[in-house]
């Protein structure tokens, strides 16, 4: 289903809506979740606890969102943190260089090519203004820092771009008070703030935004020393090299030095399983290490994972080798020692970054299992059970003859431990219809045999089939269905 169907179901369907959208002034690139969203988002940051922050015994910390100045002095962005810009001489309308002219010509130039290339290929495209017709000037560079003032004075302090900046300043309090050994991940969710130039699609391109971090804090010399890695060694993994993608294990990966060492083919197997139990079609996924222009000014190594959508290839994880870049900045500019103990030897970490999108996971999820039953005249959200933002609908055939007091009862008794949703408008298929949009995979209906016997009628989401069960077995028949894997 298309980009276009799918902002309609989130609308229609409670997943997510523009902020403030009653208002004509209401600025773009802000985007709200309602209840659908909210849950699914909730249980897809559960599953990531799960599968990466539990499995590893990573620490999970809640950083400010205000961060001071100096943070961001040390950690680069004040000076290195901006997009190329493109203004027009005749309308000064704004545009960021490097999508335009993706757009008009379909050459990709990095955002962090020299100024002079675009302005080169801008002349010899002839591109100008889309607005306007106008001509362009000069690129420029524009920091995307959102800035504040603390207090009565204005102290300049800003909005983090990131999440991970909390974590590097905290990591020396961290490794000491909970007694660190290398290597360690250290985990973060919250939300990150960057002034975008053209915000579009979404939860594509947002200047407010979730992240789910992890850091990985590890002693430079013991990167192949992972016993571990055994783990996700015959995990299957997407490389593009060559322009082609090519389907390898972590381990042919590795042996064949695409990926550097055991630490980075270890994350990368672990991201792929974890994207698996989403539901995503990670068939439809790769991993495109970046070339020297294209990387952060941070990274010596680079993979973005990205996944094949209706809107081209979206990146969802960028994971970054940032070496001792953040540790040595902030020692240096704070005065403090970042140095810890690694058995017998003192050592400034290097640090390995999984830095997920969690708005742009959620619509690849939402794309990828939404599909069109025209047969049966449904729209269908085929979310992982364990995932979906309502476990089971509980409906009432007729409102009377006692019926709706009876739902109710049921529906009292699911709401404790899942996800329910009580329904008693409508006509039955149209009922079961809303629930096929949400992702419910299952919808209970009580009618008038459970009167009679205590049994309702069970229906699946994806086969549309049904079976009546006691009301005693509702409990069981749902927690083995929606269980997260094990």
């Amino acid at each position: 289903m298309n980009y276009e169907q799918i902002i309609q179901l989130a609308l229609e369907r409670g997943f997510y809506f523009p902020s403030c959208e009653i208002y004509s002034d209401a600025q773009a690139g802000f985007w709200e979740y309602g209840p659908s969203g909210v849950s699914l988002k909730n249980k897809f940051i559960e599953l990531w606890r799960r599968e990466l922050v539990r499995r590893d015994r990573m620490w999970e910390i809640d950083g400010s969102q205000i961060m001071s100045e100096n943070v961001f002095v040390a950690s680069g962005h004040l000076a290195s943190f901006a997009d190329p810009i493109a203004t027009c001489t005749k309308c000064k309308s704004i545009f960021r260089a490097d999508k335009m002219i993706a757009e008009i010509t379909s050459i990709i130039v990095p955002e962090n090519a020299d100024l002079e290339e675009f302005d080169k290929i801008i002349a010899e495209k002839k591109i100008v203004c889309t607005k306007c017709k106008g001509s362009l000037e000069n690129i420029k560079k524009f920091n995307m820092m959102f800035k504040v003032g603390i207090g009565a004075q204005g102290e300049p302090a800003y909005l983090r771009p990131e999440t991970c900046q909390s974590i590097f300043v905290d990591f020396p309090r961290l490794f000491k008070t909970m007694r660190g050994k290398l290597p360690i991940g250290i985990a973060q969710i919250g939300k990150s703030f960057r002034n975008e130039i053209s915000p579009r699609q979404s939860l594509l391109r947002l200047r407010e935004f979730y992240q789910a971090e992890i850091e990985v804090f590890c002693n430079p010399g013991k990167l192949d020393d992972l016993p571990k890695f055994a783990e996700v060694e015959n995990t299957q993994i997407r490389i593009m090299t060559d322009d082609a993608i090519k389907s390898m294990t972590c381990k042919e990966a590795l042996d064949s030095g695409i990926v550097p060492n055991k630490l980075v083919a270890y994350y990368l197997g672990l991201l792929v399983e974890f994207y698996q139990k989403t539901g995503i079609d990670v068939a439809r996924s790769r991993f495109r290490k970046l070339g020297e222009k294209e990387k952060a000014f941070y990274a010596t190594v680079a993979f973005d994972f990205e996944v094949e959508t209706n809107t081209g290839w979206l990146e969802l994880v960028a994971c970054n080798y940032r070496s001792d870049y953040d540790l040595k900045s902030h020692a240096n500019t704070s005065k403090e020692k970042f140095e810890v103990m690694d058995d017998e030897t003192k050592v400034l970490p290097h640090v390995f970054e999984i830095s997920m999108g969690i708005d742009r996971s959620l619509y690849t999820m939402i794309e990828h299992r939404l599909r069109e039953d025209k047969e049966n005249d449904r729209v269908v959200l085929s979310l992982e059970p364990y995932l979906s933002p309502v476990h089971v609908g509980v409906l009432s055939l007729v409102k009377k003859d006692g019926l709706a007091e009876k739902t109710e009862e049921v529906y009292v008794m699911l709401r404790k431990k899942y996800d329910a949703f009580l329904d008693h408008s409508g006509a039955i298929g149209r009922r079961y219809r809303r629930l096929d949009e949400v992702g419910a995979p299952f919808a209970v209906t009580i009618d008038h045999q459970t009167l009679e016997d205590g049994t309702v009628t069970i229906r699946n989401r994806d086969s549309m089939s049904q079976e009546r069960i006691k009301i005693s077995e509702l409990d069981s028949h749902l927690a083995q269905a929606t269980a997260f894997p094990g």
